[in-house]
């Protein structure tokens, strides 16, 4: 069974933030972020994963993504971030939040 994760990518060059969702394992799709394969990430390389959510289904994988994307999911996004920055290795989550 495909399982789906939601993640967050931090920017080692300016420290902003790239949420995304992916089928594939998490390394390899950090790895075609850092070697400037996707379009939205190429210019603020290289990036590490800070955290990450898996779901086995993609309806509900795509929608967290969205959400978290969203003005509403902002408060879990900060929640999130906040808990990451506390941590020196990649979070797997949920939280507990939403």
């Amino acid at each position: 069974m495909d399982s789906y994760k939601v993640y967050f990518l931090k920017s080692l060059k300016d420290k902003g933030f790239y949420i995304g969702c992916t089928s594939i394992n998490l390394s390899h799709r950090l790895n075609k972020h850092n070697a400037g394969h996707v379009k939205s990430t190429k210019h603020r390389r290289p990036w590490k994963i800070i955290y990450f959510e898996e779901y086995n289904n993609k309806s509900t994988a795509y929608k967290r993504e969205y959400y978290l994307k969203k003005p509403s999911g902002y408060t879990d996004k900060l929640f999130i971030l906040e808990k990451c920055h506390q941590k020196a290795q990649p979070q797997r989550g949920p939280f507990g939040v939403g």
